[in-house]
């Protein structure tokens, strides 16, 4: 495995699904910290909208995929995923969760995955990494962005200049 490619709050855009299948590589993992398909709220007027085509590219991914469910996300539409999952990678250990419950009181991840807020953010709190994504779809600061981590950092990258905004070594 190459690095782990962090994305959430797609919220059923099918150009922003799009956008990250042209940024993935075929070594990579694709995280998706919650709110991909927005099918509780989804605005199934807007012609982007397009939770049952991304559910099928989905299907067809040759990649190791990660998803966990987002307070938008209705289960039934996509079962067989959780609000939270704990992942061994990278020589790490990574909790992903949507970020609109808690972290588990007891959780001893090495890295904490979420999502929700819609702003990046990469920090360290005692031995522990944060990182939120942000959102490439509808970010609240005016900045779309995703998630890298590789065996030497994590990362928050800009989309459209593809540089990191900041890094934190592992």
């Amino acid at each position: 495995m190459g690095r782990l490619f962090i994305t959430a709050d797609l919220h059923g855009s099918l150009n922003a699904w799009l956008t990250i299948t042209a940024l993935v590589r075929e070594d990579d993992s694709l995280v998706v910290a919650g709110d991909l398909f927005d099918t509780r709220y989804g605005s199934y007027g807007n012609l982007d909208f397009a939770p049952d085509q991304i559910k099928t590219a989905v299907k067809k991914l040759n990649i190791p995929f990660y998803y966990v469910y987002g307070n938008c996300d209705v289960t039934s539409f996509f079962p067989g995923h959780t609000h939270g999952l704990n992942l061994q990678c990278l020589g790490k250990k990574i909790y992903i969760h949507h970020g609109h419950r808690g972290v588990p009181r007891d959780c001893r991840a090495d890295i904490i995955i979420q999502g929700h807020t819609h702003v990046c953010a990469l920090g360290k709190k005692e031995k522990q990494i944060f990182l939120n994504p942000g959102s490439i779809t509808h970010p609240r600061n005016s900045l779309p962005s995703y998630g890298l981590i590789d065996q030497n950092s994590a990362r928050i990258m800009e989309l459209k200049t593809g540089k990191p905004l900041i890094s934190l070594p592992l």
